[in-house]
């Protein structure tokens, strides 16, 4: 809550506007919106894309542009199509980054857009990865850390439906259960208090209940190939952007591992420590401060996945740095920067914990994944012949399920290999 308003906004400039958020993924919408709500400011995820998004999204870019900034685009002017929109309490929350994706160039991308075609009302909301998204102005305080644990309690109920719901006993348990629990961590984060100790214990709670809706869902005791998911975020996250590969995949009888959103997070911390040490400014305010938001997010994470201890054994993500160890062989951090340093890293780490396969999805032309896939060969060879595939899409994909089916077989036929290698 804003100090001093009494758990409202106050006189905030995004006071009386509604926020629109992009839906990276469906979970971590919904749940950072009410993390906004939480604080007085009204805000919801853009409506579900569709054909009419791919439509705006052509028209409104150029077409050098990444499949991601074409479906954020494509969705934002649905918004403003519409006719009860009012341009003036419009305003689109579009983080940003360095490093060598285009992602660092969505906000100023579409402020042009907007600018070009007469919506200069419109605001855009853009926090930075430079120091781990705290650009939030006088958000930051009541925000920031409200938003953080949305989060990582959305990824902890995406990581329970994606271990279940390939062995449920009866179609659509497993998703009813998310969706009850996703709504039960909305309706918390925007009924508590935001006193850091009293929000954290009701989210602990709501994690526990969500516990319960998973566990009693009948399910099979058979084991699925275990397929990893790595490559760009927004692709690899937003279902309509990937054509749904996840289900696809499910399908053909896998399981996925998905590299969760707050990866990135951790990432740009560590990224701000290793810029403060390279400066010589390890022993500065600005460093004391990043050592201590680092306490503190780990902390959060350890009471949210606490309730998952048993769910999630043989099944736990690993820390920052032990994914940046895993992708140095091949990627060293000092010299390349990014996703691509991330997922080479999480590649590695997936083949350790079992997976049978590994699959990149990345938009097309996207630098990240033409990276990785230079790479792959000579990872797959030192992993013993682990199949590593990169799914580019563009909004055209025509053969996905044809080329799922191949890469199953793949898949099948590594595990069954590495198994009788093991005997």
């Amino acid at each position: 809550m804003l100090p001093g308003t009494n758990g409202t906004a106050g006189d905030h400039p995004l006071k009386g506007k509604r926020i629109y958020i992009p839906p990276m993924a469906y979970g971590s919408a919904r749940a950072f919106a009410s993390a906004f709500r939480a604080i007085g400011l009204d805000a919801e995820p853009t409506p579900p894309s569709d054909h009419r998004t791919r439509e705006l999204g052509a028209r409104y870019t150029s077409g050098d542009e990444c499949y991601p900034a074409k479906v954020t685009v494509g969705d934002f002017v649905k918004v403003l199509e519409r006719p009860e929109t009012d341009l003036g309490r419009v305003a689109f929350f579009m983080p940003t980054a360095q490093g060598p994706c285009r992602f660092g160039q969505y906000a100023p991308y579409l402020r042009h857009v907007l600018d070009a075609n007469g919506w200069r009302d419109v605001e855009i909301l853009s926090p930075t990865s430079q120091n781990a998204y705290a650009g939030l102005g006088s958000l930051a305080g009541p925000f920031v850390r409200t938003g953080w644990r949305a989060l990582l309690c959305a990824d902890l109920l995406q990581k329970l439906l994606l271990m279940r719901r390939p062995y449920e006993e009866r179609r659509g348990d497993v998703e009813a259960a998310y969706e009850a629990s996703l709504t039960d961590l909305c309706s918390t984060l925007e009924e508590t208090p935001a006193e850091p100790p009293v929000q954290l214990q009701a989210l602990k709670e709501s994690m526990v209940r969500a516990r319960g809706r998973f566990r009693k869902v009948a399910t099979r005791a058979e084991r699925a190939p275990l397929i990893g998911i790595v490559g760009e975020i927004f692709c690899r996250l937003n279902t309509f952007s990937n054509e749904n590969l996840v289900q696809c995949l499910e399908g053909y009888g896998a399981e996925a591992w998905v590299s969760d959103l707050v990866e990135w997070i951790w990432y740009t911390n560590s990224e701000h420590f290793r810029k403060l040490k390279l400066t010589g400014r390890m022993w500065t305010a600005e460093a004391l401060g990043a050592w201590v938001r680092k306490r503190v997010q780990k902390r959060d994470e350890h009471v949210l996945a606490e309730p998952f201890h048993e769910d999630f054994a043989g099944r736990e993500e690993p820390d920052i740095y032990e994914i940046l160890d895993c992708a140095r062989p091949y990627l060293p951090r000092e010299g390349a920067f990014g996703e691509m340093v991330l997922n080479v890293g999480k590649v590695v780490y997936l083949a350790k914990k079992g997976a049978a396969g590994i699959i990149d999805i990345s938009p097309f032309t996207c630098m990240n994944g033409i990276v990785c896939e230079a790479i792959y060969p000579r990872i797959s060879r030192d992993l013993g012949g682990i199949p590593i595939r990169n799914f580019y899409f563009d909004g055209t994909q025509s053969d996905l399920d044809r080329d799922l089916g191949v890469y199953m077989e793949l898949a099948r036929s590594y595990q069954t290999g590495s198994l009788a290698s093991t005997r």
